[in-house]
């Protein structure tokens, strides 16, 4: 999968103990519009999918991560690799943390079905918006976002980074 760029804050420890964490993202579009998860509580916008776990691939990741923060069936057979993202910084627990985005073009089922919501996923409000990717750029870009945290900031701006590159490339 080709890389779309790299994050590295350079604020770790060369040679230090290492964690990664690799996450499969969605990209749906339909009309136009693009399915993102909106955080109601801090205002922005991330492309729907999660953490993949050590017994999945990374297309079971999708398909799981998918259904259950917006409610939408993944066609299997319409995914396709867009782009990989990484970020490498301090890590909480490790001395260098690096997150592998994995990115996937894929279709849904019209359907929606209810929400399986991590706790922290339902303080945070998500819910499934159909929205303009440049309003999704803007509102990630210029709105304030009510005091997150820095790793949400990590996140917006880096989805912000992918819609922009999707638009340079006629996806949108």
């Amino acid at each position: 999968m080709r890389i779309l760029f790299e994050i590295d804050y350079k604020n770790y420890k060369e040679n230090g103990t290492v964690g990664k964490r690799p996450s499969a993202r969605a990209i749906i579009i339909k009309d136009n519009k693009i399915a993102m998860v909106y955080s109601k509580k801090y205002d922005y916008f991330k492309f729907p999918g999660g953490g993949i776990e050590s017994s999945e691939t990374n297309i079971d990741a999708l398909i799981r991560e998918v259904k259950e923060e917006v409610g939408l069936d993944v066609i299997k057979e319409s995914i396709e690799e867009y782009g990989l993202v990484i970020r490498k910084e301090k890590g909480k627990v490790e001395d260098i943390f690096i997150q592998e985005n994995y990115y996937y073009l894929c279709r849904t089922n019209n359907s929606i079905s209810n929400q399986k919501l991590d706790y922290y996923e339902k303080e945070e409000g998500f819910t499934l918006k159909w929205v303009d990717p440049r309003d999704a750029i803007n509102t990630n870009l210029n709105n304030n976002h009510n005091n997150t945290s820095e790793s949400n900031m990590h996140i917006i701006e880096r989805e912000a980074k992918v819609l922009m590159m999707l638009i340079d490339e006629k996806y949108l």
